[in-house]
């Protein structure tokens, strides 16, 4: 169970920096893959003749081998691996360029489709305007992982930004929690994290003793039997908003 809102509030009083997650906590990052993956598998479709379905397989073959060879780094999430795996897997060999224009169709109809969650600015404006600094964590490489913060116009609103490319590993690894909180150069008790995912965002924060806020929205999950709680639940940002207001 999340904490009392009285011991919360005191906390929040108690905040000297926050710190974000990017995918699906700024925005629903489903939507986006969907349309994203369905404008990859259409192209597939049309230049190599492979059906969907077999495509499908291949990507997630691929992808699972991807991941289980490279661990918890940031290449681990590379589209431009994924899908040169799966081209491989159907037998066509790496085919760079046709990989290259792959990841660019995939990344290019995301970005296309992605929404901020309303509040966002409005929170992290608030936040500037009480002289309250804020970074972003976020698993990934860099570039992409810029690309979206550009997307969105949020590459300067944020003091500081760590990539699990640049940490080295993914969360809930303590070492990019480590260079945030060395880049904000404040104490982690002094911290709010906040994050959708349990283990990644709550647990990786928690650990290093971070206040940590889930965020819930329509399309995500909640593991109302994990022993990972949460520090507080919200659905939109206009509660935060309100809190923070109040401090």
């Amino acid at each position: 169970m999340s904490r009392q809102i009285n011991e919360i509030m005191r906390l929040i009083s108690e905040t000297e920096a926050v710190i974000f997650d990017t995918d699906n906590t700024l925005y629903p990052y489903l939507p986006a893959h969907k349309e994203a993956t369905h404008a990859v598998e259409e192209k597939v479709e049309k230049i190599l003749g492979v059906e969907k379905e077999i495509f499908r397989l291949a990507f997630k073959d691929g992808r699972n081998e991807i991941k289980k060879r490279l661990g918890t780094v940031a290449s681990s999430h590379s589209r431009l691996l994924y899908m040169q795996r799966a081209i491989e897997k159907l037998g066509l060999g790496t085919r760079i360029l046709l990989v290259l224009d792959l990841e660019q169709t995939y990344w290019r109809t995301f970005l296309s489709n992605c929404k901020l969650f309303p509040g966002v600015f409005d929170f992290i404006y608030l936040l500037k305007s009480k002289g309250i600094p804020t970074a972003n964590i976020t698993d990934l490489t860099a570039q992409i992982q810029f690309r979206k913060l550009v997307y969105f116009g949020l590459d300067e609103l944020f003091n500081f930004v760590v990539t699990s490319e640049e940490a080295g590993m993914d969360k809930p690894d303590s070492s990019p929690f480590e260079l945030a909180i060395e880049k904000l150069t404040c104490s982690p008790e002094k911290v709010l994290m906040i994050g959708d995912n349990l283990i990644s965002d709550i647990q990786g924060a928690q650990n290093m003793g971070i206040l940590a806020f889930q965020k819930i929205h329509q399309g995500s999950s909640q593991d109302k039997s994990s022993v990972i709680k949460p520090d507080f639940i919200f659905h939109n940002y206009s509660e935060l908003i309100e809190m923070y207001n109040k401090r």
